[in-house]
């Protein structure tokens, strides 16, 4: 069996694995196999080949951290209107405890309220943003 031959199969098992675990990175792994496949078909040398793929699948392993890095996050599931109702209800606060949180009464019950770090806090009306746990996130609106 030639090398090609080689690591084209290691390559499609990276991607055949990459199918069950869903991690994108066994992805990359195998585009650097690829290019080791291509270079044993230029007629280099094992080392070479070896050099090629590690190079090559490091390179993109740490290419698509980045690209990854650089994009805003999704929105947390906790904090969308079409899976909470809660979310965009305006409230409210009519005074705030030393800990940072206030007692609210909403939808006939008794609510623990937080809000996002850095706003003053001060009486008014405040839109829920997101619940976390049993607490509603709010921010002023």
């Amino acid at each position: 069996m030639s090398d090609s031959t080689l690591w084209w199969m290691l390559a499609g098992a990276a991607v055949a694995l990459e199918l069950f675990t869903g991690t994108f990175y066994l992805l990359m792994l195998a585009v650097g196999m690829a290019a080791a496949a291509l270079t044993a078909h230029l007629g280099a040398g094992l080392t070479t080949q070896l050099v090629v793929a590690a190079a090559v699948g490091s390179a993109a392993v740490v290419g698509w951290y980045l690209i990854k890095r650089r994009r805003p996050s999704d929105p947390s599931v906790r904090a969308m209107r079409s899976v909470n109702l809660d979310v965009g209800e305006v409230i409210q606060v009519d005074e705030w405890l030393p800990d940072g949180t206030a007692s609210v009464k909403y939808r006939g019950a008794q609510w623990t309220v937080i809000q996002r770090p850095g706003n003053p806090q001060a009486p008014g009306a405040y839109r829920v943003a997101e619940l976390v746990g049993s607490r509603l996130l709010v921010e002023k609106v």
